[in-house]
């Protein structure tokens, strides 16, 4: 690929372009937002000059509701040997371009498992993809042309190709993506009206699950409407769970003590069924989970006290397979929790003492 032709400059779209000018592609931008555009070349994702002539790939990264129109109109122009979406639904688009009689021999479908709270070619960076799941969509109409393009870009982008059915992959997104952003807001908005001394007793655990609701509501508006059946479908079994859950905690405070052993089980079920679940989500680049040992840190917030413990742990020869933060309320405190193999927390643990840090039992 030596030539790309992104439309739409938002956090998706600036993304790639960066990921692809590093990697040598003469990259142009086009955006209905002219200025987003700008913004996007500004940051050094390619020109707004339009191409002279068709492009080798054309990437269509714009909501989902308008995808089918704007990747129709380019096709019906030419600008490129293959197209791609990266919207986060696969199955829509591809029935209305169907409906539209458009050849979609130079198409294929693709989805980054990739983003961030933030939207805009602002909050867009190189390596948005690196490592993370991208999914493509080929069918049998599809050009062996258009499958390497896309995968090409995959590769630019550091990213892992999965390959699946179009319709297969809205019903696996809306299992761990959708449906999971409607739960997390779900969780947030009791916060809204919550008493200020409720939520200053806010926690890591209140953080982790409510932290994907800060995204653009207008986006996902955009993404939900376009894959309602399988997430409505979700969230009636996750609102039978919780109609068995509530029943459960209701007979918790029965005096009947058979009622309160029955509501014991109830609880006991859910929450063995949310370990068996949790367990099957990938670990570290993919793999099967593993257990770390937390060793936890207590550090002042100064600058370079993150940069001091990572220095501590690299001359103790301890990797650090993954952190959190944990910061502490009402005070310029918190406690880094470093996540290491289980042999060698003792090793972390006394390198860090002798070096002064103070460590939570």
């Amino acid at each position: 690929m030596r030539t790309a032709l992104v439309i739409g400059t938002g956090l998706i779209g600036t993304s790639a372009a960066l990921a692809l000018v590093a990697r040598g592609v003469v990259v142009h931008l086009a955006d209905h937002d002219p200025e987003q555009a700008r913004t996007a070349a500004a940051l050094g994702a390619g020109t707004e000059e339009a191409p002279e002539g068709p492009v080798d790939l054309a990437i269509v990264a714009a909501p989902p509701a308008l995808v089918a129109g704007v990747l129709a109109d380019a096709m019906r122009r030419g600008v490129a040997r293959g197209y791609l979406d990266v919207a986060s639904v696969k199955g829509g688009p591809r029935r209305e371009l169907e409906a539209l009689g458009l050849d979609l021999s130079g198409y294929i479908g693709s989805h980054p498992m990739s983003g961030r709270e933030k939207s805009g070619p602002l909050a867009a960076t190189a390596d948005l993809f690196e490592g993370r799941p991208w999914v493509l969509t080929p069918t049998r109409d599809t050009d062996t042309e258009v499958l390497n393009l896309a995968l090409e870009l995959v590769s630019h982008c550091r990213a892992v190709p999965v390959v699946m059915d179009a319709d297969a992959h809205d019903r696996a997104v809306a299992l761990v993506s959708h449906m999971p952003h409607l739960v997390s807001s779900l969780v947030a908005a009791r916060l809204e009206n919550a008493e200020e001394a409720a939520v200053r007793l806010c926690g890591q655990g209140i953080r982790d699950v409510t932290r994907i609701a800060a995204s653009d509501p207008r986006m996902w508006i955009d993404i939900l409407s376009a894959n309602p059946g399988p997430v409505a479908d979700l969230l009636t079994d996750v609102a039978g769970d919780l109609e068995e859950t509530v029943r459960a905690l209701r007979s918790l405070q029965s005096a009947d003590e058979d009622k309160r052993r029955e509501g014991a089980g109830g609880i006991e079920d859910v929450l063995r069924r949310g370990n068996a679940g949790q367990v099957r989500v990938p670990g570290k680049h993919g793999s099967a989970p593993r257990a770390y040992e937390v060793v936890a840190v207590l550090i002042d917030d100064q600058p370079g006290q993150l940069a001091r413990i990572f220095a501590d742990a690299g001359m103790a020869g301890v990797n650090i397979e993954d952190v959190r933060i944990e910061h502490a309320t009402g005070q310029q405190a918190g406690h880094v929790q470093l996540m290491v193999e289980p042999k060698a927390a003792p090793v972390l643990t006394a390198a860090l003492r002798e070096r002064g840090w103070a460590i939570r039992q």
